[in-house]
């Protein structure tokens, strides 16, 4: 027997009988268990090293309402138990970055967020991000709820934590191009703006944009890759769309949230944007 056959026969039996092998592919074989990994780190790290005053019972509160509309609608609809993992991104997500005073602004957040997927859908797809719709939409709605950027503070070594980990997200996921359109574009508009129009120095250009919120919303809300166009392309020039109207929010309207607000203007676009530049559809499964 060749070495190449025994290698084959061999491979499997060694997987089977070492369970670490086998929980690192299942580990690998989903980008939503980085994204879990990776949100509920920075989640503990804000309460344990920011100090940030999250009670238990908020925490358990928005993962449980986001996973309850999650599954009655698999029950009733999909048969796709898989689709909890979504439910739980979008979780930590809210955990991460919405402020209220009153529990119910956080269960009303979880509802939109999820509901959103559902019930807001062109051609089979689900036109907004689920955690932004849910975000912005709660703070329209209550006047209870917040973002606050400067919650992460200016660590630099947590945000260059921040992007390396949404690097491998987006690897995973081929959204790379997302991230970076929108990025290049938003800083390049603010540092024109700002150093070579204004004047300003530099160190406040960078205190300014270094903000953890910046990188979570680059790396695991506009990349969406469920919500985002199909083609490359098109996945360009929407992410230098959003920048370009966060920019005017940001510097016209002078609302320290303008990301948020710009993905969900612009998010209606992406059905015309994939009517004209048809691609692939994102799945999970593969």
């Amino acid at each position: 027997m060749s070495t190449s056959t025994v290698d084959l026969i061999e491979t499997p039996a060694k997987t089977a009988s070492n369970p670490f092998i086998g929980i690192l592919n299942w580990f690998k074989s989903d980008a939503r268990h980085y994204q879990v990994l990776f949100q509920l780190s920075f989640l503990l790290y804000g309460i344990f090293v920011l100090e940030w005053a999250i009670p238990l019972m908020r925490l358990n509160i928005v993962i449980l309402s986001c996973l309850a509309v999650q599954a009655v609608w698999i029950h009733f609809k999909t048969k796709d138990w898989t689709g909890l993992k979504s439910a739980l991104v979008s979780a930590l997500s809210i955990c991460l970055m919405l402020q209220a005073n009153s529990m119910w602004t956080f269960i009303l957040a979880a509802v939109l967020s999820i509901g959103s997927k559902f019930f807001i859908r062109w051609n089979g797809k689900h036109i907004f991000n689920p955690t932004n719709f849910g975000i912005t939409i709660t703070v329209l709605l209550t006047g209870d709820a917040w973002v606050s950027p400067g919650q992460w503070g200016s660590d630099g070594l947590l945000l260059f934590v921040v992007g390396l980990t949404g690097l491998v997200v987006l690897l995973r996921v081929k959204r790379l191009d997302t991230a970076f359109a929108f990025l290049l574009t938003f800083l390049g508009l603010m540092f024109a703006r700002n150093i070579l129009w204004l004047g300003w120095p530099v160190d406040f250009f960078f205190h300014q944009l270094n903000t953890g919120s910046l990188l979570l919303f680059t790396f695991f809300m506009i990349t969406d890759p469920v919500q985002t166009p199909s083609s490359q392309k098109a996945r360009m020039l929407w992410a230098v769309a959003v920048a370009v109207v966060a920019y005017y929010i940001s510097t016209k309207l002078w609302i320290h949230t303008a990301p948020l607000w710009a993905l969900l203007i612009l998010s209606p676009l992406v059905p015309v944007l994939d009517k004209f530049f048809p691609g692939e559809r994102f799945n999970w499964a593969k």
